[in-house]
């Protein structure tokens, strides 16, 4: 159904549903990632060795916390972006994969001085 030019459009107007099907797929990568993330911490929690237990946590702990606020930003995320494409508004830009890259890299650097450290 086409609408007024000039109207507001509202939360009830239909997008193609391709962008919604895409909107979809992305949150899904989003949620594998922190799946990965999620189960990555948990087998580094129970299979390494470390002779400190504080290591090892060190190791396991960022990213268990690290998936879960990934899926809640993809959470957010997938509902802001499907808001905007329904209001036929611009998309807002994301710093989640920046700050995901950052934080990634930084956690590869402290895994491997608490590896350095321990042995």
């Amino acid at each position: 159904m086409p609408h007024d030019v000039g109207a507001v459009p509202g939360p009830d107007i239909e997008i193609d549903y391709r962008f919604t099907l895409a909107n979809e797929r992305t949150f899904l990568a989003w949620i594998r990632t922190a799946l990965a993330l999620i189960a990555g911490g948990i087998a580094a929690a129970k299979a390494l060795e470390f002779n400190h237990d504080v290591y090892r946590w060190i190791v396991a702990a960022p990213p268990i916390a690290g998936g879960a606020l990934l899926a809640l930003e993809a959470s957010a995320r997938r509902l802001t972006y499907q808001t905007a494409m329904r209001a036929h508004g611009p998309l807002p830009g994301s710093r989640g994969l920046r700050v995901l890259g950052v934080a990634l890299g930084v956690y590869a650097v402290v895994a491997l001085v608490a590896i350095v450290l321990d042995g």
